[in-house]
């Protein structure tokens, strides 16, 4: 057969030519299987994909076991994925993790949601940034321009940071108000603009940005330098933003997703609805944001619980 690091390259090489995987997933896969090759080599286990036996697969499972459920699962999907391939590929390979019971329990953590008020802040922020720039031409109103749609994309579309990075020019239908976003796996789905004022806005950023989005390669969100705007700079875009709008609660991209999603629940907005905007392939995944807020649930249990309205005396 071949050593582990022979495997990880052909693995990554069906991935990426194969399977068209993206860059995000082939960095993952690149990093927890290299991670497992050198705790091979370092215990002096042989590193080859032949001789992978449990006891091994169990030891590094030992090693990897202070990390949080969710990296040790990514990284134990990382080794299944590529087991697998080689098992479709040579007849006589046994994946060694077919046999082998694995449970990692996850803390249920609720989503980290940003108040309606907090996103008013920021609003208010950009919007007064972009009244107070010198003029139409000047770089401080481009930058002002790019912020206001780079927060009302986020909070409009519950859209992912790397989404809402990589929208191209014709993604989006200007006169409709239609988005058309690519999420994980390459699944679309098509999220609506609905209030005028943020196309009127949007509209305006387009025209201000032309030269620069063709130079970006049609990328819609784009920086100083006519490139496209990356998920880092998103994240030090907001966390720029809300510390300039006086708010102490530490503030991410996701954070608008959750929100968004938050915000429509409260609204009685069908869960299936909600799952189809934020691209979810089951409906588990959306059902976590039906928690709700202590707030929210001190208000609905002091208007609307029967027992306010017995009278016992």
């Amino acid at each position: 057969m071949s050593s582990i690091a022979e495997a990880v390259k052909e693995f990554i090489l069906h991935c990426k030519i194969e399977k068209r995987l993206s860059e995000k997933t082939l960095k993952a896969y690149q990093t927890d299987l290299t991670q497992f090759n050198c705790f091979l080599l370092s215990n002096e286990i042989p590193a080859d994909i032949t001789t992978i036996a449990k006891p091994a697969l169990r030891k590094y499972l030992e090693s990897i076991s202070h990390l949080k459920p969710k990296s040790v699962k990514r990284k134990i999907a990382s080794l299944k994925a590529m087991f697998n391939f080689f098992e479709f590929e040579e007849e006589s390979f046994v994946n060694p993790l077919r046999k082998m019971k694995i449970r990692i329990k996850d803390a249920r953590v609720l989503p980290k949601t940003i108040s309606l008020r907090d996103i008013a802040k920021i609003l208010r922020l950009v919007y007064r940034q972009k009244k107070s720039s010198c003029s139409d031409d000047s770089f401080s109103f481009f930058e002002a321009m790019r912020n206001i749609v780079v927060v009302e994309l986020l909070f409009s579309t519950g859209g992912r940071v790397s989404e809402i990075a990589n929208l191209k020019d014709s993604d989006i239908n200007l006169k409709t108000g239609d988005i058309l976003i690519t999420g994980k796996g390459g699944k679309q789905r098509i999220i609506q603009l609905c209030n005028e004022e943020q196309l009127f806005l949007l509209r305006t950023y387009r025209g201000l940005c032309e030269k620069r989005i063709r130079h970006s390669g049609n990328y819609f969100l784009v920086n100083k330098f006519s490139n496209k705007m990356s998920d880092q700079s998103i994240r030090l875009l907001v966390r720029k933003l809300y510390k300039q709008a006086g708010i102490k609660k530490h503030i991410t991209p996701h954070m608008f997703r959750h929100s968004f999603a938050t915000l429509l629940l409260e609204r009685n907005v069908d869960i299936k609805y909600i799952q189809e905007m934020l691209g979810h392939s089951s409906i588990m995944t959306t059902q976590i944001y039906t928690h709700v807020n202590k707030q929210r649930q001190r208000a609905l249990l002091k208007s609307r619980h029967p027992r306010g309205t017995l009278k016992l005396a």
